[in-house]
């Protein structure tokens, strides 16, 4: 198990914001939390990457109990994160936003750029651009990008297809499944939830803070529940709150559906 996460309870203020959620990745998996708005999905990444302290529980990285480790120590041993809207430096350049991402390594990191400008050549493109004025889908980019420049062995992405137009959703999801094959394991929060489960091995359903849902993706994308509240009815209907399903699970070797760029 690469990363667990055991009953966690996080407020905001007297606020129960997660009431107990347990999240289980294996190395060389895409795993996704799926869930309407307040769900807790983003609440839990920031507090597996330390943005948020938690109320009680445990998170279990690497073999190593970092429930409270600082955030940027996390980073130092192997969780790397895109944040939700971004967050790229708008001032700076895309190369200098880059050399960001690899802030707490020492030495030469070139292979890490020269991969990062492979991976997204638009990137490359604008290497000197500054990255504020770049368009959302290569804002995108450069915040996965920057990400990955701190080699993390779990890439936690928060709602990466959020406001991009649909050819470029698929060129994003397209590059987070490359970015899996070549060995970085994903953690993803997405709205998309069609998406993400037809790219992810393993799915979690969130409503108001608890994981109602754990499968298998593909069996989830054909779950009548999921396709009523979140393929179906659209990502702001409540889906029937059921107790979580534990199961043990293989990553499967390929996956179908994947989209493509």
């Amino acid at each position: 198990m690469l990363l667990e996460v055991k009953d966690i309870h996080v407020h905001y203020g007297k606020i129960e914001a997660l009431k107990g959620i347990s999240v289980e990745v294996n190395e060389g998996e895409i795993v996704t939390l799926i869930g309407a708005n307040g769900a807790g999905k983003t609440t839990t990444l920031k507090t597996i990457s330390g943005l948020r302290g938690l109320t009680s529980g445990s998170i279990v990285f690497d073999g190593k109990d970092i429930s409270r480790m600082p955030g940027h120590k996390r980073v130092v041993a192997g969780l790397g994160q895109a944040p939700e809207g971004r967050g790229v430096f708008p001032g700076m350049t895309v190369h200098d936003n880059l050399l960001m991402g690899a802030y707490t390594r020492s030495g030469s990191f070139s292979a890490e750029l020269a991969e990062a400008y492979e991976l997204f050549p638009r990137l490359a493109e604008r290497r000197n651009q500054a990255a504020g004025t770049m368009s959302g889908g290569e804002q995108q980019m450069l915040a996965i990008g920057r990400a990955l420049m701190a080699k993390p062995k779990v890439l936690l992405l928060d709602e990466p297809s959020m406001g991009l137009a649909p050819l470029m959703v698929q060129q994003i999801f397209s590059i987070i499944e490359e970015i899996n094959r070549r060995g970085t394991t994903v953690l993803l929060v997405e709205q998309n939830a069609q998406q993400a489960l037809k790219l992810a091995h393993r799915a979690y359903v969130l409503e108001t803070g608890k994981v109602v849902k754990s499968a298998p993706a593909a069996d989830l994308l054909n779950d009548p529940d999921v396709q009523a509240a979140y393929l179906g009815g659209g990502l702001g209907h409540d889906a029937p709150e059921e107790p979580a399903v534990s199961q043990e699970r293989a990553v499967p070797e390929e996956r179908s559906g994947a989209p493509e760029a």
